[in-house]
């Protein structure tokens, strides 16, 4: 029982510096276009909604708020709005952050996530 105990010390230690160390990076936007256009452009576009919304001004807009897009009833009634540790939350495991929703992929590295975050941040600013 103390092996099982240790065991589960272990890994939620390790979860938890895991989360801590993604939230510590520095996003490089300029590679988080090229990760977006591999592993998020099937689904996803900054000029129109496909099978996932719109991703141009994400960042800072509440989930499930694109009037033209046919969200969950998860995403629609959830409370969260997207910034760093939210999309960091959704690319680890889309499940854990919004359970119900319909978003079935992750992007497990945590330089990845980063640098589409800080992307996606770029694409959400107004233009100076």
């Amino acid at each position: 029982m103390k092996n099982i105990s240790f065991t589960i010390l272990t890994l939620t230690i390790l979860l938890i510096a895991g989360n801590a160390y993604a939230q510590n990076l520095t996003g490089d936007s300029a590679n988080g276009q090229s990760l977006f256009e591999h592993h998020c452009g099937a689904c996803h576009s900054l000029t129109a909604n496909r099978v996932g919304p719109i991703l141009s001004g994400v960042y800072g807009r509440k989930a499930g708020s694109v009037s033209n897009f046919t969200y969950s009833t998860a995403v629609k009634s959830s409370d969260v709005t997207w910034d760093a540790t939210t999309l960091d939350k959704w690319l680890t495991n889309p499940r854990d952050l919004i359970p119900g929703q319909r978003m079935n992929f992750s992007i497990s590295d945590p330089q990845k996530r980063a640098d589409i975050i800080a992307y996606l941040k770029s694409q959400s600013e107004p233009a100076k």
